[in-house]
């Protein structure tokens, strides 16, 4: 199961980059610009954390975390620095306060802090098992249908994000941020030339794994040939 996570500030510039930063390490990643948007999206996708800015248009930050109706981590992420509003945001259960201007790096890595102290990190180090497909994250390696199968760090990294995202259709410009990186120079052609080589890396099994989404790119899900 991935990872879902809700940022929710009022400047686009802070949601775009943030959310190119965690998609990259492979979580979900979803925006909203004011209070009552960031509220619709926790109802129907139920985010494993929420990253708050206090001064949210609509409905506050606070507001927000007062209002769910469930436990889930939250980041407060503000502009606003006194001691006093740092006090508020633990009071209502923040598990951490960060004052922008920020590094997307340490956001990145504090996220990941709090989701480990709340047990929801671990899960992405285990080895993802599918009919006859079997991808482990420590040790890079795959076996399809009982045969190990070679594969690049790239390869592997595209199988690996596909596969923690099942049944979600990717766009190839999506691709190429979240497994080379948002300043590749490369292409399309890249992605296409990348999935050909796995899917004829994978081509043993009796199930099928890599599937194109005419229109949009292409996504993981498991299928009988």
């Amino acid at each position: 199961m991935s990872i879902k996570i809700l940022v929710a500030d009022d400047e686009p510039a802070i949601c775009e980059v943030v959310k190119l930063y965690l998609e990259k390490e492979g979580f979900i990643v979803y925006t909203a610009e004011d209070g009552d948007i960031a509220i619709a999206i926790e109802t129907k996708e139920q985010p494993d954390l929420l990253i708050l800015d206090v001064m949210l248009p609509k409905l506050s930050g606070w507001d927000i975390c007062q209002t769910i109706q469930r436990s889930v981590p939250v980041i407060f992420l503000t502009a606003k620095s006194a001691e006093s509003d740092k006090i508020t945001g633990f009071s209502l259960g923040a598990d951490d306060y960060i004052t922008k201007p920020f590094s997307p790096k340490e956001l990145v890595a504090r996220i990941k802090a709090v989701l480990r102290r709340s047990g929801l990190l671990q899960q992405n180090g285990v080895t993802l098992d599918f009919n006859e497909l079997s991808i482990n994250p420590a040790s890079q390696g795959v076996e399809c249908n009982g045969h190990s199968a070679s594969l690049s760090p790239k390869e592997f990294e595209l199988l690996f994000f596909l596969a923690r995202h099942p049944q979600i259709a990717f766009s190839r410009e999506q691709l190429l941020t979240n497994v080379w990186g948002y300043d590749f120079d490369g292409d399309d052609r890249t992605v296409d030339a990348t999935i050909k080589r796995l899917r004829q890396k994978l081509h043993n099994s009796n199930y099928s794994y890599i599937h194109t989404v005419w229109g949009i790119g292409y996504k993981f899900e498991v299928l009988g040939k």
